[in-house]
């Protein structure tokens, strides 16, 4: 897995949990790129109303292969 990776940070949210989040933000992102390999979740966050979760948020570091760095 030689190469050269580039990061982009987004930011996912979800009414379900931290786990739908993080598969909307790298949904997302694979609609508009290629080569998506690694993600980290860099932070996680609520919002809470009335005593209840009402919105998962993560913000996910992702990593991409740069096309024609196999060298």
């Amino acid at each position: 897995m030689s190469g050269v990776f580039k990061s982009i940070e987004m930011v996912g949210t979800s009414s379900e949990s931290f786990e739908d989040a993080t598969r909307a933000a790298v949904k997302r992102a694979g609609e508009s790129m290629r080569s998506l390999e690694w993600l980290e979740v860099v932070e996680q966050r609520g919002y809470i109303s009335g005593g209840d979760i009402r919105e998962y948020q993560v913000k996910v570091k992702l990593w991409f292969k740069l096309e024609g760095a196999d060298e």
